[in-house]
């Protein structure tokens, strides 16, 4: 998702319309946060901030709220928490949120968690290494921190039009892995394993994968996968309320990609990548 959706992200909730992008994304993610639910067995777990460059904010931890994990999200924009608040509502599930300007304190008691997690979001936390200070404090498990994949070849398209005067609340810097590593070792934790993430048969664009494969790719070149999906709308929330079984399944027919293809060819074409701790 490119940078407009700092200040277009209003324009998901009127109609739940994600597009095949982030519904494909987020059934990725689910599967990555449910396996590690299974391998750590978590009960509670925190996402600060719950903002990142993709469609409908808050509802990536919708997946283990119905696995029976209790979920704690902040977020810096109090309509925003409204709408995130309705959503969790229409899904019928629990989750508390707070206000949070500036996460550069998570109030909350030292372990109050045993997960923790955030999805192409540190850039808009006010300073990287208190921030990642306060996440290790409060959090027992372990730490799962998803980046955008700057080796990317999307990933400067993805950045078009930004500038420090633009975009002051924005902060690349704040997303180079290195840095994480580093604060992340110096508050006492381990990297684990990182791995790309969100690789799917389309390059990170700043528009629609539907408007992408209708004007670029051209209907009859696009895989049968690719063109059972209907176009309007494409929404995971009628999923997460049972209502269409099939969405899971038809989101993997995408995924080959993201199964077998190598390292190397995922270093250019990934949209994201994954640093767990411990």
């Amino acid at each position: 998702m490119a940078i407009p959706i700092i200040k277009n992200w209003q324009d998901y909730y009127p109609i739940a319309h994600e597009g095949l992008g982030s519904s494909y994304e987020r059934i990725i993610l689910n599967k990555l946060l449910l396996e590690l639910h299974e391998r750590y067995q978590f009960k509670h777990i925190l996402e600060s901030p719950c903002f990142g460059f993709t469609g409908l904010t808050g509802i990536n931890l919708a997946a283990l709220a119905l696995a029976g994990v209790k979920v704690q999200l902040e977020d810096d924009n109090p309509i925003r928490i409204e709408k995130i608040k309705g959503t969790w509502q229409e899904l019928g599930l629990e989750a508390e949120i707070r206000y949070n300007p500036g996460f550069e304190k998570l109030d909350y008691p030292d372990k109050s968690f045993d997960f923790s997690f955030n999805f192409s979001a540190l850039w808009f936390v006010k300073e990287l290494k208190g921030f990642i200070n306060e996440l290790v404090r409060v959090t027992q498990g372990p730490i799962l921190l998803c980046v955008p994949n700057q080796s990317g070849l999307g990933f400067k398209g993805q950045l078009k039009g930004y500038s420090p005067e633009a975009y002051p609340m924005l902060k690349p810097a704040f997303i180079q892995p290195d840095s994480i590593i580093y604060f992340m070792r110096k508050a006492g934790r381990q990297l684990l394993k990182w791995d790309y993430i969100d690789c799917p048969p389309w390059p990170d664009i700043g528009m629609s994968k539907e408007e992408y494969f209708q004007k670029r790719l051209g209907q009859s070149e696009t895989s049968e996968a690719i063109a059972s999906i209907p176009v309007n709308p494409v929404s995971i929330l009628p999923f997460y309320k049972g209502e269409d079984a099939d969405f899971e399944a038809r989101m993997l027919r995408l995924a080959f990609l993201e199964k077998y293809a190598l390292k190397g060819f995922k270093q250019l074409w990934a949209h994201h990548k994954y640093y767990l701790f411990v």
